[in-house]
């Protein structure tokens, strides 16, 4: 580590403005304001609030942020017209610190076929815009677009220009996501050199991700001397997206031994809630596999991996999940998990499994994971309480097929053990649950009547666990509860009703009646 004083990299949010462009994105006002306010707890720099010329409720929404939102300067976007700039001025007028950003392409490609301007024309229009942009504000970003496609000596001179005109950051796009992290800090780099006045200016990156290289060109130019860097979060923009917020600032603080005497301003710890509120409020739903915000970002499966983090967080973690705002990681429970992990777990849960408990829970667990892609707590507590610490078990229900639809009689087919004996039964009744209980009655010589029965889902998702409960009452009048869990609601049901039926026979034959209370 040098002794070289640290350096702020100043973070430019565009989750308002370009975040929006993506398709489908479209916020209200007031959506915009709610994501405004928590950017500012997140501790970014400057908000670019909105292109306020292209919509009166652009407009609104950046004239409201100017005015009600304190700490961060308050940006507007304008194309290199008196139209344009006049209205961002007019909007973020009431901002105690305030930003003008002005643009016009400069590659041949843009200039030609949508500009349809020569270079010098393109200059000086540039130079202009600058010009009138001060007139509301000291505090003036030039944009020269597709820069990373532009003809690099062209490129210098307008740069030069602007300087000279009063451009106080220079933001460099990679506006269509074209070059290489190796190419961009070498523009960086380029510029820097080649650019009269560069030292008394800010240069910024504006990376998109069309070949997936967004945050690493945005590093890549941070390293090459950029000290603002554009961004949204959770990568939302035009096309393929911005560069992330959250991947360059984790990226930063992680690795300060390659960027190091460089710091930033985010409060790391609000990283998860505004990308949550982003994700809610524009309808996008964060990949899973999403770096940093991802659900799966702290989400360990495999044995091995559950095993290391177990023992040394730092083994597979190369952050902590408190560091963007979460509580834990998260031990994600399924068939890759192991025993170790399962154990793990059910401690956690208060459950201190004695070892003829352990194999049959575990083996319970397995089976379950066959069957469902993840395993919650609720699924552990169900597993052990209704199938490792259940009472003794006189009927076990080894088999059940139910037949229904429209225009058909519920027939159900069962199969129960009763000690070392197989019996069989089948049954028809007025729906499946019912055909069901019928046969399991025949089966097991029990004919207790039926008080109570309801099912809810204990976990989410479409493989998620049902949860019966049912009371019966014997031939003394006595009631009995139990509980059956499947991710099979029918089958749910036949194993509580069969539970219940165990419990009635366990408390009849030690001479006792089992409450309800005391079998909840």
């Amino acid at each position: 580590m040098t002794n070289k004083p640290t350096e702020k990299v100043l973070f430019f949010d565009t989750t308002l403005r370009d975040g929006e462009q993506s398709p489908g994105a479209a916020l209200s006002v007031s959506e915009k304001l709610k994501i405004a306010h928590q950017l500012a707890k997140l501790g970014v720099d400057i908000i670019e609030a909105g292109f306020p010329i292209s919509s009166p409720a652009q407009f609104e929404a950046t004239r409201l942020c100017a005015e009600q939102i304190q700490g961060p300067v308050i940006c507007a976007f304008a194309r290199a017209n008196e139209k344009d700039i006049t209205a961002a001025g007019q909007a973020i007028q009431p901002a105690a610190k305030r930003r003008i950003h002005v643009f016009i392409a400069t590659s041949p490609i843009h200039m030609e076929y949508k500009l349809r301007k020569k270079p010098e024309q393109v200059l000086k229009m540039a130079v202009e815009a600058v010009k009138m942009a001060r007139q509301f504000t000291d505090d003036v970003e030039f944009s020269p677009e597709d820069a990373c496609r532009s003809e690099m000596q062209f490129l210098y001179e307008i740069l030069t220009a602007v300087i000279e005109a009063g451009a106080t950051t220079l933001n460099i796009p990679d506006t269509v996501g074209y070059v290489l992290p190796c190419e961009y800090g070498q523009i960086i780099t380029n510029i820097k050199q080649n650019v009269k006045g560069i030292e008394g200016v800010i240069i910024s990156t504006h990376c998109h991700d069309d070949l997936g290289m967004a945050t690493a060109n945005t590093l890549a130019g941070v390293k090459s001397g950029a000290r603002q860097v554009e961004c949204t979060i959770n990568g939302i923009g035009e096309r393929a997206g911005n560069a992330a917020l959250e991947e360059i600032v984790m990226a930063i603080h992680t690795r300060q031994d390659f960027f190091e005497n460089l710091s930033t301003g985010i409060d790391t710890r609000q990283i998860y809630r505004t990308s949550q509120l982003v994700s809610q409020l524009t309808g996008f739903v964060i990949q899973p596999n999403k770096a940093i915000v991802g659900r799966n970002a702290f989400a360990h499966e495999s044995g091995i991996h559950v095993d290391g983090i177990l023992k040394k967080r730092e083994t597979y973690e190369i952050m902590t999940p408190q560091m963007i705002g979460l509580e834990s990681s998260r031990v994600v429970l399924g068939r890759h998990s192991g025993r170790h992990a399962f154990l793990d777990r059910c401690k956690q849960l208060g459950y201190d499994l004695a070892e003829n408990e352990i194999e049959n829970a575990y083996q319970k667990f397995l089976e379950l994971a066959d069957r469902k892609k993840e395993i919650f707590d609720e699924d552990i507590a169900a597993i052990i309480n209704n199938e490792v610490r259940s009472v003794e078990k006189m009927f076990d229900l080894n088999y059940l097929l139910v037949a229904c639809g429209t225009g058909t009689l519920p027939t159900a087919s069962v199969r129960v053990r009763v000690r070392d004996q197989i019996r069989q039964a089948a049954a028809y009744g007025d729906g499946p649950v019912d055909a069901a209980y019928e046969a399991i009655r025949q089966a097991v010589g029990k004919a207790p009547k039926l008080i109570s029965y309801s099912i809810r889902a204990i976990t989410e998702g479409k493989d998620a666990l049902g949860e019966t409960t049912v009371r019966i009452e014997n031939e003394q009048g006595r009631r009995f509860i139990g509980r059956g869990v499947s991710t099979d609601i029918i089958e749910a049901s036949a194993k509580a009703y069969v539970d219940a039926i165990n419990r009635m026979v366990a408390a009849e034959t030690n001479g006792s009646a089992e409450q309800p209370k005391a079998t909840i």
